[in-house]
């Protein structure tokens, strides 16, 4: 898997201080993606094992108190990147008692497949759709358009 871009420490990403990490990859390429250099696979940096050790030593870094991890891009559900998110958030759930995980995707809820809906049921949240430019609305939280929907699954 790859990935763009790592925040260590975000507030727009979900509620309360989070870390961030967004992954190469999306076959949706919706018109008016604001993340467009996201799309292919191969682009970006692969995301190391040094990267994995920092994110779960962020996470759990009391002087910076993470409510949780946020991920998005790219598309975390991405066939490409199924068995690296799946390995990603079974070891936040093991080694970061707490800390709730946050995802988009473009694919909606009743079109996973069974290895994405694997990696689903490692989340909390869920915000699934694509982004449709014609139903952009700046006032949702959370969310590019108001096809997007958030599912609380824990």
């Amino acid at each position: 898997m790859n990935i763009h871009q790592y925040y260590p420490v975000d507030i727009v990403n979900g509620p309360g201080t989070r870390c961030t990490l967004f992954v190469s990859g999306c076959e949706h390429q919706c018109p008016g993606c604001y993340n467009q250099s996201t799309w292919r696979v191969n682009s970006g940096v692969p995301f190391s094992i040094e990267m994995e050790e920092r994110l779960i030593a962020d996470l759990n870094d009391s002087r910076i108190p993470r409510q949780g991890l946020s991920l998005s891009g790219g598309d975390p559900l991405h066939p490409a990147n199924l068995s690296d998110v799946r390995r990603l958030l079974s070891r936040v759930r093991r080694d970061c008692p707490g800390k709730d995980i946050w995802m988009w995707t473009g694919y909606q809820m009743a079109e996973l497949s069974e290895r994405q809906q694997e990696v689903v049921a490692l989340v909390n949240v869920l915000i699934d759709g694509k982004y449709v430019r014609e139903l952009r609305d700046p006032s949702l939280l959370w969310r590019g358009s108001s096809n997007q929907v958030i599912h609380r699954l824990r």
